[in-house]
């Protein structure tokens, strides 16, 4: 069974920094695309970061590149997600997801993880909420 754990949210001033743990188990790390979510109250669910560590892939959102930085430990099982200067506009649920990577997955050139599509299985959740 696919299993994801957030960890890491907090309360933060505006300039301030958190980093977001992903803890996955049930599946094999290599085989899948791991990405970071995030649900604004009032808003739809946007893709902020995603990591293909078979084929080295990273991809961010535009509001975030620059500030935020996606890492995996393969070892660990663990996707972070470093978040630097952070703004008041990032408070949100933040999400970690998984999904397998196809079967013929170098075709892709990780489309996957540049159009957040294809994510089935879900981790709770971990607020951030950024003060002003």
């Amino acid at each position: 069974e696919v299993q994801l754990v957030e960890s890491g949210g907090g309360l933060v001033q505006a300039g301030g920094s958190l980093r977001l743990s992903c803890e996955a188990s049930g599946f094999t790390f290599d085989n899948y695309a791991i990405g970071w979510f995030r649900q604004a109250p009032g808003k739809e669910r946007e893709g902020v970061s995603c990591i293909s560590s078979r084929d080295d892939i990273t991809s961010y959102t535009a509001s975030v590149k620059g500030r935020f930085t996606i890492s995996s430990d393969n070892a660990k099982n663990t996707v972070y997600l470093q978040m630097n200067s952070l703004k008041p506009e990032d408070t949100a649920v933040y999400y970690c997801a998984a999904r397998r990577l196809p079967p013929r997955w170098a075709d892709y050139g990780g489309s996957y993880c540049y159009t957040f599509v294809g994510f089935s299985a879900w981790g709770q959740g971990t607020q951030v909420t950024v003060s002003s």
